[in-house]
């Protein structure tokens, strides 16, 4: 049985296709069709012709993930696989893209993109998996439009606050640490400080969540205003974003309520049961470890991958300083950091990590990133042991872990020569060998080890 490759690069409306045998030749050459019903009727055709001249070949077609684009000729090639030996895959254009650099191919078109895509199949069919049903495809599907409702929401807020700054000053200072609903409100039905400082405190009160005595401050303030844009496109602009970014939240919440469906999913019900996760960002996390766990050797490689872990970078005089490698994709990170703020505020067990990392003299960004990856080797430990979180036996563990040897602090750098006191070294350098001496000489207590800056990352 021989083995055949197709490679399709997909663009918007229409692909590129190209069919290889093991030896890297053509044997189709590369061929254009639309994303219609007749180009998709056409490549059967020219599918169900290649099968009647090697009908004993088995043929591996793949498609890059384009955001959607890629669904119907993947399907398609499922469908025609019930007919002749068809196997499908998705593949990552990272992955594609870096094969055809270190192919030295300079140049892009979508004739190479497709014999690219067919060529990587061969270099690396050990860690292609064919004709695997996305079970998740939907979750992925509201993940990918909550996170651009998100964007698209900040985007809104901060053309909102450019223009409320010239056209209604002084509301500026009640959206500092966030806009809060009803300023969303007062800004749609009286958007410039001149409409504001007419208004009647009784009316603006009715405004929920404002308040009386809230109400008359903010029409006493509007009177006094310093608003320097006030004319009738100040007036739409304002209310038109506020209107906006009303609806995107009514849209973001009824997104968040869609994601309660996937909590009977087991997976997103074990992440969801860690205190300050809810199940939009279980699914989230989910997601973006690549659907499943067990790809991650141990809760290392899982910080690792979504970057938490720490970076060293040495300078010629011997100082260091450890900081997270923000290495990948940064919505995990994002999700991590939002939940470790959730759990801050709500005082559970987040809370106590997070002082006792104060406690050793930690800056607050330090401190939340140790819980940001103490969040994610929990999150491997409850999927990799099928287990509901706990936080009393999380505690059981932590305090019951042995503590570390105590390591050499004799450089194998060094081997080969003793540190000579005369050398024309810098003074940080000389500062870090006498640290180094005294700790050779004298025993160092485990405290001291576990309140090290890399504590926390190891």
């Amino acid at each position: 049985m021989g083995k055949f490759y197709l490679g399709c690069d997909v663009s918007k409306g229409y692909a590129d296709f190209v069919i290889i045998d093991q030896a890297k030749r053509v044997v189709e050459s590369n061929f254009q069709l639309d994303d219609t019903i007749a180009g998709h009727q056409l490549l059967e055709q020219i599918l169900k012709a290649f099968f009647e001249k090697k009908p004993d070949a088995m043929l591996f077609a793949a498609v890059e993930s384009t955001g959607g684009y890629e669904n119907n000729w993947l399907h398609a090639f499922q469908r025609i696989g019930t007919r002749f030996a068809i196997q499908a895959t998705r593949l990552n254009p990272v992955g594609v893209h870096h094969d055809k650099q270190a192919a030295m191919k300079r140049n892009s078109t979508d004739k190479i993109s497709a014999l690219a895509i067919a060529e990587y199949q061969i270099n690396h069919a050990e860690a292609i998996r064919y004709n695997e049903a996305d079970s998740y495809q939907s979750m992925r599907k509201l993940y990918s439009s909550y996170r651009m409702l998100l964007k698209v929401r900040t985007q809104l807020l901060n053309q909102l606050e450019s223009w409320v700054y010239s056209g209604n000053t002084e509301l500026v200072q009640y959206r500092k640490d966030n806009t809060p609903k009803w300023l969303l409100h007062l800004l749609s039905q009286y958007p410039t400080a001149p409409l504001l400082a007419q208004a009647q405190a009784e009316q603006v009160a009715k405004i929920p969540y404002l308040g009386a005595d809230r109400a008359q401050k903010l029409v006493a303030e509007a009177q006094t205003s310093v608003a320097s844009v006030t004319d009738l496109p100040a007036q739409i602009m304002i209310k038109t974003l506020a209107d906006q970014i009303l609806q995107l939240d009514e849209a973001i919440k009824a997104t968040q309520q869609q994601a309660q469906s996937f909590v009977q999913l087991r997976e997103i019900a074990l992440i969801s049961s860690i205190d300050s996760i809810g199940p939009i960002s279980a699914i989230g996390l989910f997601i973006e470890m690549g659907g499943c766990v067990g790809v991650f050797k141990n809760a290392k490689k899982l910080s690792a991958y979504w970057g938490l872990h720490p970076v060293l970078k040495e300078s010629g005089d011997g100082s260091y300083k450890p900081r997270m490698s923000k290495a990948g994709r940064k919505w995990p990170r994002a999700i991590l950091f939002m939940a470790v703020l959730n759990g801050i505020r709500a005082k559970n067990f987040i809370y106590a990590i997070y002082l006792r990392e104060l406690q050793k003299g930690k800056a607050k960004r330090s401190a939340i990133g140790i819980c940001m990856n103490k969040l994610a080797r929990i999150i491997y430990g409850v999927l990799k042991n099928d287990t509901v979180f706990d936080a009393e036996i999380d505690n059981h563990h932590r305090l019951r872990s042995a503590p570390k040897k105590l390591r050499s602090n004799v450089l194998d750098s060094r081997r080969f020569q003793k540190q000579d006191d005369q050398a024309p070294i810098s003074r940080k350098q000389s500062q870090k060998r006498k640290g180094r001496e005294q700790s050779q000489s004298e025993p160092v207590a485990i405290s001291e080890i576990k309140s090290s800056p890399l504590h926390g990352y190891a």
